[in-house]
């Protein structure tokens, strides 16, 4: 069974409230589902990358566990195209001429490191927040880096940016792979910082991950978070830097361990500062 077979199962089989929030370029469904009740409310997307599908069956997991504090809506998959491209190649497209498209975006047919959505647009760089300015960015198609034609070009970032407006969450969790960092500073004012870093150190608490500054990161969710919505949002590189991307079911066990009570941690520390 592959990542999005998977997902969708796991979503048609729940009976709580959820949703699907858009699709991808490839017309695979976005899906969201909610754990726990009230306030705070908070947003954790899984899978921006392709090759970081891995971070999807952490969402199971944490849907599983859920909050005792205030609630989740959990994006287990965000990049679906980017994900089966990685896990199966080719196999999971049926236009040829499509295919060839790809095949030149990634210099060859091995799509193992692909990260990139299935127009070849790397998602976590297509926000409107400093779009462009990072050290990486590239203004052509391919596996990684590319930021598209303008902010909210791919379908995608389009649908998390309607949710995330929709449900106006106080605080927002993204999942990455790998490095086992947490990054939770985009140039927010200074006033935000003392509660926002204090938020990140008990994701760090946690996890047992070191907070860190992405240095010549832009265009991110959580950057957009952070500057546009003026919220608490945070980036969890999860799974030991020495792992091999894609990150495949022998690393899981121990993302799940260090990453299980993030969310409930999170929550936790959001309700003794703020008191909701």
């Amino acid at each position: 069974m592959d990542i999005y077979e998977e997902i969708e199962r796991f979503y048609d089989s729940t009976k709580t409230e959820k949703r699907i929030i858009g699709e991808s370029v490839f017309h695979r469904k976005l899906f969201a589902l909610k754990i726990g009740e009230g306030a705070p409310v908070g947003i954790a997307q899984y899978a921006i990358h392709g090759r970081e599908f891995i971070t999807a069956k952490l969402a199971l997991h944490h849907f599983k566990t859920g909050v005792k504090t205030g609630s989740f809506w959990l994006v287990p998959l965000v990049n679906p195209d980017g994900a089966l491209l990685s896990q199966k190649g080719l196999q999971s497209v049926e236009d040829e001429e499509t295919k060839k498209r790809l095949i030149a975006w990634n210099g060859g047919e091995d799509f193992s490191l692909w990260k990139a959505n299935g127009r070849g647009v790397d998602l976590n760089q297509n926000f409107a927040a400093r779009w462009g300015k990072g050290s990486k960015n590239t203004r052509e198609a391919g596996a990684e880096n590319y930021i598209g034609e303008r902010p909210f070009s791919e379908p995608e970032t389009m649908a998390l940016k309607r949710f995330t407006e929709e449900i106006s969450p106080n605080y927002t969790v993204s999942y990455h792979t790998k490095g086992e960092e947490i990054y939770w500073y985009f140039y927010q004012p200074i006033y935000a910082c003392a509660l926002d870093k204090s938020l990140a150190l008990a994701i760090s608490r946690s996890t047992g991950y070191p907070l860190c500054f992405a240095k010549g990161s832009a265009g991110g969710y959580k950057d957009w978070c952070i500057e546009k919505r003026k919220i608490p949002s945070f980036t969890i590189e999860a799974g030991a830097d020495g792992l091999s991307h894609p990150i495949g079911e022998a690393g899981l066990q121990d993302i799940i361990e260090k990453n299980g009570r993030a969310l409930r941690d999170l929550a936790k520390e959001f309700q003794r500062r703020c008191g909701n």
